[in-house]
């Protein structure tokens, strides 16, 4: 009997389950993929810490995230139109990731981990960057796993993640370089379920001043990245004008939202073993990255 396209898909869904799992330092004895995503948290009771966080634990906000919410408060935050839009935004992780953009021809096969993903904007702006590239029968290296503690973001997330599939008699570059393969996981940003050395790349954008314990987060991010592989970074910075800086200073700390200094983040990377930094401050953004030595 022939196959169908939901057996197609099924066969999809958990092959790209099987490739998560193996970069993880403890896989589960019965994996949980019942909402399309890997769930590593089971039911979350413990405290939501701030306004912010509240909002992004919402069944709500998952569906204007991309097209209201993120838009409205990034542009201001970057100082659009001088700063740059969702889609420079997206090319500029691209590029300080090490990745390609859409339209160039040859990607990379990489490994990517995209931290606090939401819905997986992002994680699918990132997945435009690298090819899927078979060296084997069904081995597959590029991969993007979007990692997220909230179930209605990830609900959305795989929803709107839509697997590229290439016809059944597609010339062999097609198959060779094809679109990616992308999977979610439910988990904490401070405790990466992953293996060490694990990812080519690894990012954050819009998130690091969310999570209750930045530095732990930080400090994952580097231990799963590989020697070589490059991190990039998007989140708040302190304004250096005075009475900019109180105002964004107590609207912070009534929703929940950490103010980092200008030289918090490259010290921190610094410190961390990374080189090859690059920061870009926008109003009270900023963009910064390096490479793990």
């Amino acid at each position: 009997m022939a196959k169908g396209p939901r057996d197609d898909t099924a066969e999809e869904a958990e092959r790209v389950a099987r490739r998560i799992l193996d970069l993880l330092r403890t896989p589960p004895a019965k994996p949980d993929f019942r909402a399309g995503y890997l769930d590593l948290l089971g039911p979350h009771t413990g405290p939501t810490p701030g306004i912010i966080q509240q909002a992004m634990q919402s069944r709500i906000l998952p569906h204007i995230y991309e097209r209201l919410w993120r838009p409205a408060w990034f542009n201001f935050a970057k100082g659009w139109p001088l700063g740059p839009d969702t889609t420079q935004e997206e090319a500029l992780a691209r590029a300080w990731l090490g990745l390609a953009q859409p339209s160039d021809r040859h990607k990379p096969a990489a490994t990517v981990l995209d931290v606090a993903c939401g819905p997986g904007n992002l994680t699918r702006a990132l997945a435009t960057g690298i090819a899927r590239r078979v060296t084997e029968p069904h081995k597959a290296e590029g991969l993007v796993v979007g990692i997220d503690i909230s179930p209605n973001m990830l609900a959305h997330a795989v929803r709107a993640t839509a697997q590229p599939r290439q016809p059944p008699h597609a010339p062999s570059p097609a198959r060779e370089n094809g679109a990616p393969d992308i999977g979610y996981v439910r988990g904490d940003a401070s405790a990466l379920p992953f293996r060490d050395s694990t990812f080519d790349a690894v990012c954050c954008f819009g998130a690091l001043y969310l999570i209750p314990a930045p530095w732990a987060a930080l400090d994952n991010m580097v231990r799963v990245l590989k020697p070589g592989g490059r991190l990039a970074i998007l989140t708040t910075r302190r304004p250096a004008n005075a009475a900019f800086r109180l105002t964004t200073e107590l609207a912070s700390r009534t929703v929940g939202i950490r103010m980092f200094d200008e030289e918090e983040l490259t010290l921190a990377l610094t410190d961390r073993g990374l080189d090859q930094l690059r920061q870009r401050n926008l109003p009270i953004l900023q963009l910064v990255a390096g490479r793990r030595v």
